[in-house]
């Protein structure tokens, strides 16, 4: 099992002091990189107040030219916000930037705000979505193709230089049982998001595997999960709880797939740290990194560290924890 980071920039309270937030986050990336992590991967955030990601190609760019060996990429861009071409002609870029060590995770989106930011229609997003990616693969394949869409229509395109890797490894973000379906379909790994719960979860990766097997692919499980580790369970509850819980309040409020059915006072620390989160000291971190290993057959875990809707913890308190997972847990997993 891989273990990677998940990246966003904090919002300073002064816009001037935004290239500080900037090259502390490049300087986790380096760190991330020193400690024994396998990659490290960043988001996409529009109009959020407390964080900054909305070109994650170009930070992952940035990422890559400080860094030799580790996986760059993203999970997720909002496919459906941009035009495919050019998409795909920045993830190959960074694939080349990178010598071939690009991971590109997608997602449809789900704030109405995103799309109204971009001129887009909500509604469309699913066809939007299908298109992008049918435009990423035969861009990526360097060969010349017309496409006829509903949204996109393109003839005699050669996307020129095609990636390096072939094929570009597509990761594809899935909350639903129809999008985890077109994960097995379409793309090389199904990125689960950060917040479902495990028993949630379970049978949507018995879905997914079941779907890989009938389309004939390898199925790639990438766990998305919300994690800290400090010296005891009392430390990272008191540093990253009030972060991870004002996130889940945000998605909460804006109708995220993961708490449907809940109430809003049930967002607590307590309730919600036994089946989303991997939190604690050392032996806390690599037990449950264990148990969810054990229950969905995961090939990768991306832990994230800071939260884009909070702006916390700062970067002075991920630099430690990044370092002690390096010296205590990964070496046990």
């Amino acid at each position: 099992m891989k273990l990677g980071l998940y990246g966003s920039i904090a919002n300073p309270p002064r816009g001037d002091d935004l290239d500080v937030c900037v090259q502390d986050t490049l300087a986790e990336v380096v760190s991330c990189e020193q400690s024994g992590f396998d990659g490290f991967f960043f988001g996409e955030h529009h109009q959020d107040k407390d964080g900054f990601l909305p070109s994650p190609l170009v930070v992952a760019a940035a990422a890559a030219a400080r860094t030799e060996r580790i996986d760059i990429g993203t999970s997720v861009i909002l496919l459906p916000l941009h035009h495919p071409v050019r998409t795909a002609e920045d993830a190959a870029t960074l694939d080349i930037v990178s010598g071939g060590r690009a991971k590109i995770g997608v997602g449809l989106g789900y704030q109405p705000a995103d799309f109204q930011m971009f001129g887009l229609d909500i509604a469309d997003r699913v066809t939007l979505y299908e298109e992008c990616l049918t435009v990423l693969r035969r861009c990526w394949s360097g060969e010349r193709f017309d496409f006829d869409g509903r949204h996109y229509r393109m003839s005699d395109v050669q996307m020129r230089p095609p990636p390096l890797q072939q094929p570009m490894p597509l990761w594809l973000g899935a909350w639903a049982p129809a999008a985890v379906r077109r994960a097995a379909r379409l793309g090389e790994a199904w990125i689960i998001g950060p917040s479902m719960s495990l028993s949630d979860l379970e049978p949507m990766v018995a879905l997914y595997r079941a779907e890989c097997e009938a389309a004939g692919r390898p199925p790639q499980v990438i766990l998305m999960r919300d994690g800290w580790v400090a010296a005891s369970r009392a430390e990272a509850e008191a540093v990253y709880g009030p972060e991870v819980i004002a996130a889940y309040h945000y998605y909460w409020r804006n109708g995220a797939l993961a708490f449907e059915g809940m109430a809003e006072a049930d967002l607590t620390l307590e309730k919600l740290s036994q089946d989303r989160l991997i939190l604690g000291d050392p032996s806390e971190c690599i037990d449950q990194l264990g148990r969810w290993r054990e229950a969905l057959g995961v090939d990768y875990v991306v832990l994230r560290l800071r939260h884009a809707h909070s702006g916390g913890p700062p970067h002075s308190a991920i630099m430690r924890a990044i370092e002690l997972f390096g010296t205590s847990v990964i070496p046990e997993i």
